[in-house]
């Protein structure tokens, strides 16, 4: 970290030759040709969501074949088919067991493995998808080789009978259709449609399924319940744990009794965007690349959505401390102590869009308010769930270059001020920071107008920072003059692999190119970073921040 940028010549050159062929075709490749995560549009109004990365892809291969492979390596050879459904029977309901395992425990935002593996929520969210899919056709299969036997011998007589008569098969029953409610919920264009009534009605047929699979686990006439039961039981309780998580960081981070409960300052921006400060009664520490989970007091208080967290601030206050083991316990005056300032409260700042419904009343919600009291915003109560993530550190980098499309810029821009502080301090081995900022028009530079200029006044900034602003729909492209050197502006979209040409002639060090934005411009430099990887080439690595769902 004390070396010139430079000098980093070890850590700039690739030490496997064989490296950028594997991110280039598997590990940073789409699944076909450029496109991932660009949303698939049926119409205006039906999205299908977007394609899963090549590595992804294989990866659910993978797991799609051992279960398949799990489920029908079956004595095919055994002539009574009715003992043949009970060993399919067993083997289906078994695997569905398994599979609800690590379903539940990549579903929660406490996930641990996120940290430990340094891999995105983003990523599990997609695994926990397919791995729902699973549990739901092995689930139907348990229950139609159950069903065949029953109707055999007693017909669907004997099948309704079972259902509504039997606790055991009852309970099977109620679980099973929960599934396929979620299952038919959860198809893309009904989810995306209706995000928010599926979400709250997922956790209700969830836990539906898991109490349903409790009971039928219970009520079964072996001994002490199916041999799988405990395995229901872990899950319940990793479900829980999750849900219990979340209300604790909720109280912890809300309330105060020193300083009551969380406040919101919420200001309205040109664009349909609102710029809302948190103001939380304790301190938290908030780590770059980080985002949390919002609720506002009034607006759809039920739902809580996440957004990238911009800006931190701490607010201070004197503590005296003993300077020898004498002062300790005493009462001794504050000449003979040290002062030391002691983080006591956070504020934490976020920019969100207006699009539809959560979004759309906050924003209403703030230009209404601020229309009737003539103030730049409004203030109303909040909570702030987090902060999540933040396991994507670029210290280690020589060269981050960090594009963000219209809001994208609040991921970013808590990287910015974090590196270019650590330049100054000499705690970071970053000696070139390139921010690629796309927005509609110039006035949505008002959106970070503060916090860029805390940045722009930071020590060494103009050794390390270059800013780089495209505006694409300027109102008058001649009044668009760079203020300097080192902060650009342009008009038009920028041409995102002659960018990356560049960046790599002027590579300091390992790169880091990180992408927080929309779909599209996310493939974009995606595509770009893959045509840089070169065998003979630099050690370039490849982020991108986003959340689909």
């Amino acid at each position: 970290m004390s070396i010139p940028g430079d000098r980093q010549h070890f850590w700039k050159v690739k030490q496997w030759s064989w490296m950028p062929g594997v991110k280039r075709n598997l590990i940073y490749a789409p699944l076909w040709n450029k496109r991932h995560n660009r949303e698939i549009r049926l119409s205006s109004a039906m999205n299908m969501g977007t394609l899963p990365s090549r590595l992804h892809s294989v990866l659910l291969l993978l797991y799609l074949a051992s279960n398949l492979a799990y489920m029908f390596i079956l004595n095919w050879g055994n002539e009574n088919k009715y003992s043949f459904l009970a060993e399919l029977r067993g083997r289906s309901g078994t695997l569905a067991m398994v599979n609800m395992v690590p379903l539940i425990i990549l579903a929660g935002r406490n996930n641990p493995l996120i940290g430990l593996l340094q891999v995105s929520f983003d990523t599990y969210n997609l695994l926990h998808r397919w791995m729902g899919r699973v549990v739901v056709f092995e689930v139907l299969l348990h229950l139609i080789a159950w069903a065949i036997v029953q109707v055999a011998d007693n017909g669907w007589a004997g099948v309704k009978e079972k259902t509504f008569n039997d606790r055991f098969i009852g309970s099977g029953m109620a679980g099973t259709a929960a599934m396929v409610a979620i299952l038919i919920l959860s198809l893309s264009p009904v989810r995306h449609a209706f995000y928010e009534t599926f979400l709250n009605t997922h956790i209700i047929l969830a836990f539906v399924s898991f109490a349903a699979t409790w009971v039928h686990c219970v009520t079964a006439t072996l001994p002490g319940g199916l041999p799988q039961l405990p395995w229901i039981i872990g899950i319940f309780c990793v479900w829980i744990a999750d849900r219990l998580a979340r209300m604790f960081r909720l109280a912890y981070c809300n309330w105060s009794r020193a300083r009551g409960i969380t406040t919101a300052f919420v200001e309205p921006m040109p664009g349909e965007t609102c710029r809302v400060t948190l103001s939380l009664p304790r301190y938290v520490d908030v780590q770059p690349g980080t985002h949390a989970y919002l609720r506002f007091s009034g607006i759809r208080s039920w739902e809580n959505h996440p957004f990238s967290i911009a800006w931190v601030d701490h607010t201070t206050e004197d503590e005296l401390l003993p300077i020898t083991e004498k002062d300790i316990g005493a009462a001794a005056s504050p000449s003979s102590r040290l002062s030391i300032k002691k983080p006591v409260a956070t504020s934490v700042s976020f920019v969100i869009g207006a699009h539809s419904g959560f979004t759309r009343n906050l924003y209403d919600h703030a230009v209404a308010g601020t229309a009737d009291r003539r103030k730049p915003g409004i203030t109303i109560r909040a909570a702030f769930e987090g902060p999540y993530a933040g396991h994507h550190s670029l210290d280690s980098y020589g060269t981050a270059v960090l594009f963000a499309g219209a809001t994208g810029i609040t991921h970013q821009i808590s990287y910015l001020r974090h590196l270019v502080e650590g330049y100054a301090d000499g705690t970071v081995a970053t000696r070139r920071v390139v921010l690629i900022w796309i927005v509609r028009d110039f006035e949505s530079l008002e959106w970070i107008r503060p916090w860029m200029d805390a940045i722009l006044r930071l020590p060494r900034r103009k050794e390390i920072l270059h800013i780089k602003l495209f505006v694409t729909r300027p109102k008058n492209p001649r009044e668009m003059a760079s203020a300097s050197r080192s902060v650009q502006m342009f008009p038009g979209r920028p041409n995102i692999p002659m960018l990356m040409a560049k960046e790599v002639h002027e590579q300091q060090g390992a790169m880091c190119v990180t992408v927080c934005g929309p779909g599209g411009l996310a493939d974009d430099v995606r595509h770009a970073v893959r045509n840089c990887q070169r065998e003979r080439g630099t050690v370039i690595d490849f982020v991108e921040e986003s959340f689909t769902w």
